[in-house]
């Protein structure tokens, strides 16, 4: 693992960067910060996404859409937690983010599934998701429904599928109605129980936990990710936006860690 004196010095480059740039609205920081051509035009589609219908702004999308393309995706993938691929994958690429964060979106519909199809289907690798609830309530509503999906193993279902039918910021649309439709259609066997894991104290110290990660390491913006792994300078390697704005990118950063 890197020394602390490395890791605090990784920390302040960044922060040095991010806080460049000053503005209220996350949304208009990720635009900022993205400077690589390929991140802007997938906040740019996400934006497209959102007015397009993909979820709605009064209540979300009831008649799911993309179940079955995510079914397909993640099918005969092994999946533990919040985690999905090979457990004795050497490498593991960690994502920092936010249900109701339209980027995000965009990179779950466009630069993770060839990462998935590739380098975790292929073992190479594991996905996991983490937390970073920064845009509102709605966002920790429906983190924790995430984590409890996820108790049963189907958190990567859970949040592609929530994705696809991802309605405006704080819009209202993260009901009990809603997430209970998301949890169907992801495969949770066992609503009762994941109603009950997703209020309590043990899935919501799970979401506090990954949120003081991501600021531990100076995010400010999602989605943001790390990869550990044997070939990443001190055990793990925060990535810039200018190494995750392809699926080419990631997996460029996951081959440089293994």
């Amino acid at each position: 693992m890197s020394s602390k004196k490395d890791r605090e010095k990784r920390r302040e480059e960044r922060l040095a960067q991010e806080t460049k740039v000053e503005s209220k609205d996350q949304r208009k920081r990720i635009l900022q910060i993205g400077a690589g051509a390929a991140f802007i035009a997938v906040v740019v589609v996400a934006v497209l996404i959102v007015a397009s219908g993909g979820g709605s702004e009064d209540g979300g999308d009831i008649e799911l859409e993309e179940v079955a393309s995510v079914d397909k995706l993640m099918s005969g993938i092994p999946q533990g937690g919040m985690t999905i691929g090979d457990p004795k994958a050497k490498v593991t690429l960690i994502e920092f983010g936010d249900l109701q964060c339209p980027a995000c979106a965009a990179y779950a519909d466009q630069i993770l599934p060839p990462v998935i199809e590739g380098a975790v289907k292929s073992g190479e690798a594991k996905l996991e998701f983490r937390n970073f609830t920064i845009i509102g309530p709605e966002s920790t509503t429906a983190g924790t429904a995430a984590i409890a999906a996820g108790e049963q193993n189907r958190a990567w279902q859970f949040l592609d599928i929530f994705y696809h039918n991802q309605g405006g910021e704080n819009a209202g649309y993260v009901t009990d109605e809603f997430l209970e439709e998301v949890a169907k259609a992801a495969g949770v066997a066992d609503l009762a129980k994941w109603n009950k894991d997703r209020k309590s104290k043990t899935v919501e110290g799970q979401l506090a936990k990954g949120v003081e990660e991501a600021q531990s390491y100076g995010f400010s913006s999602t989605p943001s990710f790390a990869v550990e792994g044997p070939g990443a300078q001190g055990g793990i390697e925060l990535l810039s936006s200018s190494e995750t704005g392809s699926p080419d990118a990631l997996e460029e950063a996951i081959q440089g860690a293994g």
